[in-house]
Protein backbone atom coordinates (compact mmCIF):
# COMPACT_ATOMS: atom_id res chain seq x y z
CA UNK A 1 0.00 0.00 0.00
CA UNK A 2 1.34 3.57 -1.07
CA UNK A 3 2.32 5.56 2.22
CA UNK A 4 0.66 8.67 1.01
CA UNK A 5 -2.55 6.79 1.11
CA UNK A 6 -1.73 5.69 4.66
CA UNK A 7 -0.91 8.96 6.00
CA UNK A 8 -4.05 10.61 3.99
CA UNK A 9 -6.15 8.01 6.06
CA UNK A 10 -4.48 8.86 9.66
CA UNK A 11 -5.16 12.58 8.63
CA UNK A 12 -8.82 11.88 7.55
CA UNK A 13 -9.58 9.74 11.06
CA UNK A 14 -7.19 12.65 13.37
CA UNK A 15 -9.46 15.18 11.55
CA UNK A 16 -12.61 13.52 11.96
CA UNK A 17 -11.55 12.81 15.80
CA UNK A 18 -12.25 16.33 16.59
CA UNK A 19 -16.13 15.67 16.62
CA UNK A 20 -17.13 12.03 17.68
CA UNK A 21 -20.46 12.13 15.74
CA UNK A 22 -18.50 12.78 12.61
CA UNK A 23 -16.02 10.36 13.54
CA UNK A 24 -18.38 7.85 13.96
CA UNK A 25 -19.66 8.67 10.76
CA UNK A 26 -16.54 8.10 9.15
CA UNK A 27 -15.86 4.98 11.10
CA UNK A 28 -19.18 3.28 9.71
CA UNK A 29 -18.47 4.55 5.90
CA UNK A 30 -14.71 2.91 5.97
CA UNK A 31 -15.82 0.10 7.72
CA UNK A 32 -18.11 -3.38 7.11
CA UNK A 33 -20.90 -3.37 9.84
CA UNK A 34 -18.91 -7.00 10.93
CA UNK A 35 -15.96 -4.89 10.57
CA UNK A 36 -16.68 -2.53 12.81
CA UNK A 37 -18.27 -4.69 15.42
CA UNK A 38 -14.74 -6.90 15.28
CA UNK A 39 -12.78 -3.75 16.23
CA UNK A 40 -15.01 -3.38 18.62
CA UNK A 41 -14.40 -6.70 20.25
CA UNK A 42 -10.59 -6.42 19.73
CA UNK A 43 -10.98 -3.17 22.30
CA UNK A 44 -12.79 -4.82 24.78
CA UNK A 45 -10.52 -8.15 24.53
CA UNK A 46 -7.46 -6.28 25.06
CA UNK A 47 -8.63 -4.04 27.82
CA UNK A 48 -10.67 -7.26 29.85
CA UNK A 49 -6.42 -8.74 29.14
CA UNK A 50 -5.25 -5.94 31.18
CA UNK A 51 -7.68 -6.58 33.54
CA UNK A 52 -5.84 -9.62 34.42
CA UNK A 53 -9.24 -11.81 33.37
CA UNK A 54 -8.95 -14.84 31.97
CA UNK A 55 -8.20 -15.78 28.16
CA UNK A 56 -10.82 -18.61 27.95
CA UNK A 57 -13.42 -16.18 29.63
CA UNK A 58 -13.43 -13.29 27.98
CA UNK A 59 -14.13 -15.52 24.79
CA UNK A 60 -16.99 -17.17 26.19
CA UNK A 61 -18.62 -13.59 27.57
CA UNK A 62 -17.43 -11.96 23.75
CA UNK A 63 -18.50 -14.77 21.81
CA UNK A 64 -15.15 -14.99 19.89
CA UNK A 65 -12.65 -17.62 19.49
CA UNK A 66 -10.02 -18.42 21.72
CA UNK A 67 -7.61 -17.84 18.81
CA UNK A 68 -8.48 -13.80 18.27
CA UNK A 69 -8.51 -13.33 22.41
CA UNK A 70 -4.92 -15.14 21.95
CA UNK A 71 -4.17 -12.15 19.28
CA UNK A 72 -4.89 -9.77 21.95
CA UNK A 73 -2.41 -11.32 24.18
CA UNK A 74 0.32 -10.89 21.43
CA UNK A 75 -0.72 -7.30 20.98
CA UNK A 76 -0.10 -6.36 24.99
CA UNK A 77 3.18 -7.99 24.34
CA UNK A 78 4.03 -5.12 22.40
CA UNK A 79 4.92 -2.24 25.00
CA UNK A 80 5.07 0.28 22.39
CA UNK A 81 1.68 -0.42 20.68
CA UNK A 82 -1.34 1.92 20.20
CA UNK A 83 -3.54 -0.31 22.47
CA UNK A 84 -1.21 -0.28 25.34
CA UNK A 85 -0.60 3.30 25.03
CA UNK A 86 -3.98 3.71 24.91
CA UNK A 87 -4.57 1.91 27.73
CA UNK A 88 -1.69 4.13 29.70
CA UNK A 89 -3.46 6.95 28.78
CA UNK A 90 -7.00 5.99 30.26
CA UNK A 91 -5.49 4.75 33.10
CA UNK A 92 -3.50 8.14 33.88
CA UNK A 93 -7.21 9.96 33.57
CA UNK A 94 -8.16 7.81 36.63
Amino acid sequence: MNNQYKEELVELLRTAAKDAKLFEAVLRDILTPSEYREIANRWQIVKKLAMGEDQRAIAQDLKVGITTVTRGVHVLENSGGGFNQMLSKLVARK
